[in-house]
């Protein structure tokens, strides 16, 4: 999947889509994406920067949203220009994607809407590369019609990615299996943040266990995929979204490093089978 000429899923460098869960304000922004844009250069990743413009699908509906479209896109256009980076973030309704595509060189369909068909249909008439999250619900198998949806299009910047099946309530597993048999399909990025998520935990809001994340993050890149999805904060417990299950920034660098190697010595290994 190619997002810009520099920045291309699938070849020898790994792609970082980070960022804050969602855009809060310029200022938080910038601390993030000039401190993970260093960490990535030095370690090795191709970098995207990612923050949602709405967070629609929040367990309540008195938890926040989004300081507004208008002002989260002229956001996310600042930072692109101020560091140089190309953007990600998701849509949640058919009509956005046009206006959305306008300003981001990606965008993320959520896993809950993994199936509409409408939007996959909307993002993939915007010939901007289409990255799609696996629904908690979907096989693995299932995600080639995702992908197939948005190739109708004459669009086949697309690529998929991992966050976990649902295993009960308020509970996340991620099964590695289905990273190389959606790798078929499209390109796979790992989303290390969701993968920890626990939806609805905390009552009217999502809890988290990052204390998990290095080593969910670790077993993925062993399997040689193409991306990682990670979100950071400052402040976790600030954070106006998901919090529990935000990378402490002050510890990014380190993580990256330990990912990259990681990513490594899976891409050595991608290859060995015993059959």
């Amino acid at each position: 999947m190619k997002i810009t000429e520099d920045v291309i899923l699938g070849v020898d460098k790994p792609v970082l889509f980070s960022g804050p869960c969602a855009v809060e304000s310029f200022d938080i922004c910038m601390e993030i994406g000039t401190k993970v844009k260093e960490w990535a250069e030095l370690y090795g990743f191709s970098y995207v920067f990612k923050a949602s413009f709405d967070k629609a699908n929040r367990t309540s509906s008195g938890s926040f949203r989004s300081i507004g479209m208008d002002k989260s896109l002229e956001v996310l256009q600042r930072v692109g220009k101020a560091l140089n980076v190309p953007l990600v973030t998701d849509i949640h309704e058919s009509y956005q994607a046009a206006e959305v595509a306008e300003v981001v060189d990606v965008l993320q369909i959520p896993a809950f809407l993994c199936r509409q068909t409408d939007l996959l249909l909307a993002a993939g008439n915007t010939g901007k590369a289409v990255k799609i999250k696996r629904g908690q619900f979907m096989a693995p198998e299932d995600m080639q019609y995702a992908v197939t949806k948005v190739r109708s299009t004459g669009n086949d910047n697309v690529c998929l990615t991992e966050r976990g099946f649902s295993l009960g309530y308020h509970n996340l597993v991620v099964d590695m299996r289905g990273l190389p048999i959606m790798r078929q399909f499209a390109p796979v990025v790992f989303d290390i943040t969701h993968s920890v998520q626990q939806p609805g935990g905390q009552g009217g809001t999502s809890g988290g266990q990052r204390e998990f994340a290095p080593i969910l993050a670790r077993a993925a890149a062993a399997t040689g995929i193409d991306g990682f999805f990670i979100e950071t904060h400052p402040e976790p417990a600030k954070a106006l979204s998901d919090g529990p299950n935000l990378i402490p920034l002050h510890r990014m660098g380190d993580f990256l490093e330990m990912l990259h190697e990681a990513w490594k010595l899976g891409r050595k290994y991608q290859d060995f089978q015993v059959l």
